[in-house]
């Protein structure tokens, strides 16, 4: 998949999300993500630590395939915290191309400040 096609997918997938907020006629009866919405942000949180933690385990036990999908489920909730919140996964792209180019050491020393 390539840049323009992965972004293509992100926002193809966030629209999906933002159609899932309960304002936006999102039925938990039939959604999994108007589920976690109805529940507020502990609803989303508590899976996004869940499946932080699954990753964690996964990659200790070296299971590539369990890597790419505790992977796959975290983006997912976070991107379900991102709609949430308001926020699109451009702007999550727009900060890693801010940080492009920047020592990794540099721009945590720069959020202390």
């Amino acid at each position: 998949m390539n840049d323009l096609n992965m972004q293509d997918f992100l926002h193809d997938l966030s629209k999906t999300l933002e159609s899932r907020l309960p304002q936006n006629g999102g039925d938990e009866q039939t959604s999994y993500v108007a589920k976690l919405f109805s529940k507020g942000p502990d609803g989303f949180l508590k899976k996004i630590g869940e499946e932080a933690t699954e990753l964690v385990m996964a990659c200790k036990d070296e299971q590539k395939q369990r890597i790419v999908a505790e992977t796959a489920d975290l983006w997912f909730h976070s991107m379900v915290a991102l709609t949430y919140y308001g926020l699109t996964p451009e702007d999550v792209i727009q900060e890693l191309k801010r940080r492009e180019g920047v020592s990794g050491l540099e721009e945590k020393a720069s959020r202390r400040s």
